[in-house]
């Protein structure tokens, strides 16, 4: 007997190995076998008794890692299409999708405290009971619940959950991050009393394996979990929530770069299920899909637990000469005055995030990238937020040996100090990459914050999503600019989102929450309508801007980066794929009779951050208004194209940036 497996690795075939006569294999198993010169995991995807004659001499598998299988056909089949949209090999998605312990370990258990059930047995109001029955009664497949912050989505998609799951079928529930992964366990374990599992990165591999297994045996009904848990096997599957929806969390950062969101959608056509999306700031991709009736909208408009609206004020920090305005300092002090808390978000750690010669302009950039290093107080050390290279700051300009050198900006760090001297009573904590280092930190700093126990929650993203604080009547945004002058086209798009998401933290019990958003450019339209409450006039105009300009929503992109050490090498690799995609696009318009059918090239270039690591970045980038033309260039591409030694061509279909 033989089995047919794959491996986690860039090769996009299938190999043969020979099992032993006492050995019982079936599809499903993990593997060892040799390799090369090494041994590695493999999967297998086929056993047969007969062989075509191959180019290799049929060597025999290690061992077997399983007794039971982790994955079936439709998984294997999820690989194949993973495979082909992502441009990857069937083994590096299946490895993906499947955790890699070897032995199961039992997560603990949630301790759940009263706090936690909040959401428990309330009366759902007219808008979410609607939306709850035209979900679960409808024929429509794809649905979207757009509410405002703090409009009681998670009750809707629990509810709906509720319904599927008393049927006796199964549910998954994506959040974006692994923090709100743990909020939610809680809230729902006694709900769904030992039918829940929990899938994300933060846990062990043997953990990931123990709920994996519990899924795939049919033990509970309930999968929660970032953006991997959208793989969960259940076999009768039919329920998908994407909570918060806009955010780029859900797409991976490495290879396969898929999104969750494009693979539910797969797994939900599959599976006959429903697809259950929300967010207060839809992405652009969703908005026009709900805009041209190919998703189901519910409206869900008021907040439901007796807040309103938050009070906005936009500061023009032109007019200030300080990191906090004289407005937002009022109004911390008022709000602390009366017993409550505050948020203070800014979407950059560090205490500045440059340091530069006040005499000649020289910047401290990284030597191995192209951006500036962070001053970090703490550790008195300038560290890139790229690839970690640290060192000492310069005290002595190296160009022109100025002493006249010191910080620009500010970060998370320099805030919490000046909110330290300004407020020496308030019980302060910050959360970021640098102050969460262990994995219980980041629950225990917003516990604490829930419980009243802390005065002011200083954060990045870390405190922007999908938290609910009873007790927080002031939000301040110290700066919204941050994402506005990146070199990118949906920029304009993560500021709304940002302001708007942030702003939702504020009064969601009461009638008093209030907004500070602090800015260099109050006339900009994304600030302008996110502080004005003008949702629907941002994305008129922003899908306008993207329709005029042919950017997605309306037409898909492909990036095609190839880096290196070589600055010369990277440069004469990238026009050699110029080349190649250019004879490629020449040969459709040859069979293509629409015009829109038929991609172009944006351009190459080096990327807006060129160097990151010690490698040079150049890339390509492919637009079309067919995906499976678009598709069609990028897999002859990934099939044919060789990069020369030293070089590494990467490909991201649908990218979320083009940094």
């Amino acid at each position: 007997m033989f089995v047919e497996v794959v491996l986690n690795t860039p090769l996009r075939q299938r190999f043969t190995y020979a099992l032993g006569q006492d050995e019982k294999a079936s599809v499903g198993l993990r593997a060892v076998v040799p390799f090369g010169n090494r041994e590695v995991t493999a999967y297998i995807v086929g056993i047969t008794d007969h062989v075509e004659p191959v180019g290799y001499v049929i060597r025999p598998l290690k061992r077997l890692i399983d007794k039971e299988p982790l994955f079936g056909e439709r998984e294997i089949e999820l690989a194949g299409w993973m495979s082909r949209f992502y441009l990857c090999s069937e083994g590096e998605a299946l490895s993906t999708m499947i955790p890699g312990g070897r032995r199961e370990i039992e997560v603990p258990s949630m301790v759940v405290g009263d706090e936690d059930l909040e959401y428990g047995d309330f009366t759902l109001s007219e808008e979410q009971r609607r939306a709850v029955d035209s979900i679960c009664d409808g024929e429509e497949n794809l649905h979207y619940l757009y509410g405002v912050t703090g409009s009681g989505k998670s009750e809707v998609f629990l509810r709906v959950a509720q319904r599927m799951i008393d049927s006796g079928r199964q549910a998954i529930y994506l959040v974006p991050e692994i923090t709100l992964t743990h909020q939610l366990a809680r809230q729902v374990s006694q709900r769904f009393e030992g039918k829940v599992a929990i899938l994300h990165s933060g846990m062990t591999p043997s953990q990931r394996l123990s709920a994996w297994r519990k899924i795939r045996r049919g033990e509970v009904s309930l999968a929660i979990g970032a953006r991997s848990a959208v793989f969960a096997p259940f076999e009768k599957l039919a329920l998908i929530i994407i909570d918060e929806e806009h955010e780029h969390a859900y797409k991976s950062g490495s290879n396969p770069r898929y999104h969750a969101r494009q693979v539910a959608q797969r797994r939900v056509g599959e599976h006959g299920a429903k697809l259950v999306m929300g967010s207060a700031t839809p992405s652009m991709e969703a908005f026009l899909m709900m805009e041209e009736g190919k998703v189901v909208r519910h409206l869900l408009p008021r907040r439901v637990a007796g807040g309103g609206e938050p009070q906005v004020t936009v500061v023009n920090m032109l007019t200030e000469q300080r990191m906090l305005s004289r407005t937002l300092v009022t109004r911390m002090k008022a709000t602390l005055d009366a017993g409550r808390q505050v948020i203070l978000f800014l979407n950059r750690r560090g205490f500045s995030y440059f340091f530069h010669c006040r005499s000649c302009g020289f910047e401290m950039v990284c030597p191995h990238c192209s951006v500036a290093m962070t001053y970090h107080k703490d550790k008195d050390r300038m560290v890139c937020h790229y690839c970690g290279n640290s060192r000492k700051p310069m005290e002595v300009c190296p160009e022109c040996h100025s002493v006249d050198v010191g910080y620009g900006g500010f970060g998370t760090e320099m805030v919490e100090q000046e909110v330290s001297r300004m407020f020496p009573d308030a019980r302060i904590a910050r959360l970021d990459t640098d102050s969460a280092k262990e994995k219980s930190m980041v629950t225990d700093v917003l516990n604490e914050f829930r419980e009243g126990n802390l005065d002011i929650l200083l954060g990045t993203q870390m405190v922007a999503k999908g938290l609910n604080f009873p007790k927080v009547d002031l939000v301040g945004i110290v700066l919204a600019d941050s994402a506005l002058n990146l070199p990118d086209f949906r920029s304009q798009e993560r500021t709304f989102n940002l302001i708007v998401q942030v702003s939702g933290r504020a009064g969601r019990y009461n009638a008093n929450g209030r907004v500070v958003v602090q800015t260099f450019h109050p006339d900009n339209n994304a600030i302008r309508l996110a502080t004005g409450g003008d949702p629907e006039e941002f994305y008129r105009q922003e899908l306008a801007a993207r329709k005029e300009s042919a950017f997605p929503p309306y037409t898909r992109l492909v990036n095609f980066v190839i880096r290196g050490r070589s600055k010369e090498k990277c440069a004469q690799g990238i026009e050699s794929l110029r080349l190649m995609v250019g004879s490629c696009i020449e040969g459709l318009k040859d069979v293509c009779t629409d015009p829109l059918d038929v991609p172009d090239i944006l351009g190459t270039a080096p990327c807006p951050i060129e160097k990151i690591a010690g490698n040079w970045r150049y890339h390509l980038v492919l637009r079309g208004y067919r995906i499976a033309r678009v598709l069609q260039i990028a897999s002859t591409v990934h099939q044919q194209f060789k990069v020369s030694s030293g070089l590494y061509l990467e490909i991201d279909v649908d990218p979320l940036h083009l940094l």
